[in-house]
C-alpha cells in the first residue's frame, strides 16, 4: 500500500513538470475515453522509474480518471450547487477507488452522517466523522462548520458493518454492545475533564477533591492566566486521554480526544504554546494516529504540523537542546520526540514521492533509535532495585546507558519530587487558609481567588486590591447578575453599628444594602473610600425599594443530587485513571513500534534506489 502511494505520488509529480494534462486530447478522447498516447507516456515513466510498465499505466489511468471525475465534479457544482465529498473509509473497508458522494451543503451534520452510513453500509449511531481536522457536528449544516466542494471526509468506525458481524447473534450484540461503551467512554471523558478543569479555576482541597494542575519541566506548578487556565487545561486534558487510548491502539477513539486537544490550544495564547513542548507532542500523536489509522492523505496539513512540532521543539529546548540541558541536565529523554518527528517527516515524504527526502529523514531515525535503544538487561537490573521499568527507561535514555548512573539519577529525582510535592501541598494549604480568611470577612472565594491571583498570593495585597475594587464583592460563586440583584432592607441595628464608628445614617444604610447586611464589608468599604460609597456602587432610585432576595443556592428539587454526584465521580475517577503518575510518561517508549516502521520504510526507499540504478 505504502509503495503504490509513493508510485502514485511521483507519477503525479511527472505529470505536473511535464504539464500534461491527461483529460485532454491525446490522452483522453472526446468520449472521455483513454486515448492511444497513454500508453507511450507509461512505457516512458516506467523506464525512469524502472517499474513494470502495466502498473505504472494502470496507476496513470486512475489519475486520468480521477481528473475527469473531478472536472465533471466542478462543473455539475457550478451549474447546480451540489458539492461533492470525497469520502476516506477505514483501512478494513478501503479498495482502490476512490469514495464520493454528492450533496448540498445546506443539510445538517447528521444528515451528512446519515448519508454516509447509508452508502457504505454503517450504522450511523456508531461512526464518527472528521472533516477539516474537526469532528462534524451534528446540529449545525455544512456550510457553517466550512465543508465545502471537494473536501475529505475520514470515517472514524465505533462498530463494524452489519453485513461483517451477523455470523451469531451473539456477536452481533457484543460489537454493539462494544460501540455503544465507546461512545459512552467519549462523553464521560468530556464532562470528566469539565469538572476538572472547573476545579483548576477554584481552590480545592487536594487531600479530598481530586484536580487537575499544569507543572512546568522540573513538575512545580505554574501560574496561568484565568482566561486561559480552563482551556490549557482542558487541551492537555485531552491530550492526556488520547494518549491513553493511543498506547491501547484504539486509534478510532484517540483522535476525537486529539483533535478536541487541538480546538482548546488554540484558544491559548501562541505566547503560551511556544513556551510548552505540549503542543508540539500532540501534533505528533495527531499525524501519528492519522498515519496508523492508514489516513494519512486525509491530513492535508501534515507538513505544516510536523514543522510546527519541530520549531516549538526547538523554542523550548533551545538551540541543540541547550535550554533543555540547563534546567534538567540532560535531554535523552526527549530524544524520543526527534525519532518520532524524524519518521513522521519520513513517511511523509515517501507518500510524496520524495524519495531523497525520505531517505534522509529516516536514517536520522535509525541513528536515534541506535542511541535510544535499551537494552532489557540493564532495565531487568534496576527494576531489581526496586525501580520500575519506565522509571528504567527513562533514567537509561537521561545516562547513556550506565546503570549506576541510571540508579543514582532515579533516587535523586524522586527525592526531588518528593521535596517538591510537600512545597507545593504547603502553598496549596497556605492559599487555602487565605481565601478563608477572606471568606471570613464577608468576600466571596471567586472574589477572593481572583485577589489572590493578582496579589500574587499576599493576603494584605488581596485585601487591598478587594478594598480598592468594592465591585469584586459582587463575583460570587453563583455568578449572579449585579444588575438583577435584590437587595434586602438592612436592620436598624446595622444602621447603629455603622452610625456609631462615625458614618453617616443615609450612607450606612446605602451601603449595607450594597452588601446585603454584612456590616464588616460595608464598614470596610466606606472608610477606604473616605467614609462614601464609591460611584459605580450606589443605587439607582428604583432599587431603594427593592423586595427580600432568595439565596441563590436555594433549590426546590435535590431527590437526583446523589444520582448527578455518583455519576460525576465516575467521570472524573475514568478520566484520572488515564493521568499518568509520572511527569514525564510522554517520554517514555519501548520503540518496538518505530523500530519496525523505520526498517519497512527503509525498505522501500532502497527499493527506489536499486530500481532505478
Amino acid at each position: 500500500m505504502a509503495q503504490r502511494k509513493y508510485l502514485q505520488a511521483k507519477l503525479t509529480q511527472f505529470l505536473r513538470e511535464d504539464k500534461i494534462q491527461l483529460w485532454k486530447p491525446p490522452y483522453t478522447d472526446e468520449n472521455k475515453e483513454v486515448g492511444l498516447a497513454l500508453k507511450d507516456l507509461a512505457n516512458r515513466y516506467s523506464d525512469k522509474l524502472g517499474c513494470c510498465e502495466n502498473e505504472v499505466e494502470k496507476i496513470i489511468e486512475e489519475i486520468r480518471c480521477k481528473a475527469i471525475e473531478r472536472g465533471t465534479g466542478n462543473e455539475n457544482y457550478r451549474t447546480t450547487g451540489i458539492a461533492t465529498i470525497e469520502v476516506f473509509l477505514p483501512s478494513r473497508l478501503k479498495k482502490d477507488k476512490k469514495n464520493v458522494l454528492e450533496t448540498r451543503l445546506h443539510i445538517s451534520g447528521r444528515d451528512l452522517r446519515s448519508k454516509i452510513a447509508d452508502t457504505f453500509g454503517f450504522q450511523e449511531n456508531y461512526i464518527k466523522i472528521v472533516i477539516n481536522k474537526k469532528l462534524l457536528q451534528l446540529g449545525k449544516s455544512l456550510e457553517e462548520q466550512g465543508v465545502t466542494h471537494n473536501v475529505k471526509a475520514m470515517v472514524l468506525e465505533l462498530k463494524q458493518s452489519e453485513e461483517d458481524v451477523r455470523k451469531t447473534s451473539q456477536e452481533e450484540e457484543e460489537k454493539q454492545n462494544e460501540a455503544e461503551l465507546k461512545e459512552k467512554r467519549i462523553q464521560r471523558t468530556k464532562k470528566g475533564l469539565e469538572i476538572l478543569a472547573k476545579r483548576a479555576e477554584m481552590v480545592v482541597d487536594p487531600e479530598t477533591t481530586p484536580y487537575l494542575d499544569i507543572a512546568n519541566q522540573t513538575g512545580r506548578s505554574i501560574r496561568i492566566p484565568p482566561s486561559q487556565k480552563k482551556a490549557l487545561t482542558l487541551a492537555m486534558g485531552y491530550h492526556e486521554k488520547g494518549r491513553a487510548f493511543l498506547k491501547r491502539k484504539e486509534y478510532g477513539i484517540a483522535l476525537p480526544c486529539l483533535l478536541d486537544a487541538d480546538r482548546y490550544f488554540c484558544e491559548c495564547g501562541r505566547e503560551l504554546l511556544d513556551t510548552v513542548d505540549n503542543y508540539a507532542v500532540l501534533q505528533l500523536d495527531i499525524v501519528w494516529c492519522y498515519f496508523r489509522l492508514e489516513q494519512l492523505e486525509c491530513l492535508d496539513d501534515a507538513e505544516k504540523k510536523l514543522s510546527l512540532a519541530q520549531k516549538c521543539l526547538k523554542n523550548c529546548y533551545g538551540e541543540n537542546h541547550q535550554r533543555l540541558v540547563n534546567i534538567k541536565g540532560n535531554c535523552g529523554k526527549e530524544k524520543v520526540l526527534f525519532l518520532r518527528l524524524y519518521l513522521l517527516q519520513g513517511i511523509r515524504n515517501y507518500h510524496s514521492g520524495n524519495g531523497e527526502e525520505a531517505r534522509e529523514y529516516l536514517n536520522k531515525a535509525r541513528l536515534l533509535f541506535k542511541e535510544l535503544h535499551i537494552d532489557p538487561s540493564k532495565v531487568h537490573s534496576l527494576m531489581q532495585l526496586g525501580f520500575t521499568p519506565q522509571e528504567a527507561r527513562l533514567a537509561l535514555r537521561a545516562c547513556d546507558g550506565n546503570v549506576d548512573h541510571a540508579a543514582i539519577h532515579i533516587s535523586n529525582r524522586r527525592e526531588e519530587l518528593a521535596q517538591i510535592r510537600r512545597e507545593e501541598k504547603e502553598k496549596r494549604r497556605r492559599r487555602l487558609e487565605n481565601i478563608s480568611s477572606l471568606k471570613g470577612m464577608g468576600y466571596s472565594a471567586r472574589a477572593a481567588r481572583q485577589a489572590l491571583h493578582q496579589a500574587g498570593g499576599d493576603l494584605d495585597g488581596a485585601l487591598k486590591i478587594l478594598l480598592g475594587n468594592p465591585h469584586m464583592w459582587w463575583l460570587n460563586d453563583s455568578a449572579p447578575d449585579p444588575n438583577s440583584r435584590h437587595r434586602e432592607s438592612p436592620s436598624q441595628e446595622g444602621i447603629d453599628q455603622l452610625v456609631y464608628m462615625g458614618f453617616d445614617s443615609a450612607v450606612a444604610e446605602a451601603a449595607l444594602k450594597v452588601f446585603r447586611g454584612n456590616v464588616q464589608l460595608a464598614a470596610q468599604t466606606l472608610a477606604h473610600h473616605g467614609g462614601s460609597l464609591p460611584p459605580d456602587l450606589q443605587l439607582p432610585e428604583e432599587d431603594s425599594s427593592s423586595t427580600p432576595s432568595t439565596s441563590p443556592s436555594d433549590s426546590a428539587g435535590t431527590s437526583s443530587a446523589s444520582t448527578d454526584e455518583d455519576m460525576d465521580t465516575e467521570a472524573v475517577n475514568e478520566v484520572l485513571e488515564d493521568i499518568p503518575e509520572h511527569e514525564e510518561d510522554y517520554l517514555d517508549s519501548t520503540l518496538e513500534d518505530e523500530e519496525i516502521i523505520i526498517a519497512e520504510y527503509l525498505s522501500y526507499v532502497e527499493n527506489i534506489q536499486s530500481a532505478t540504478n
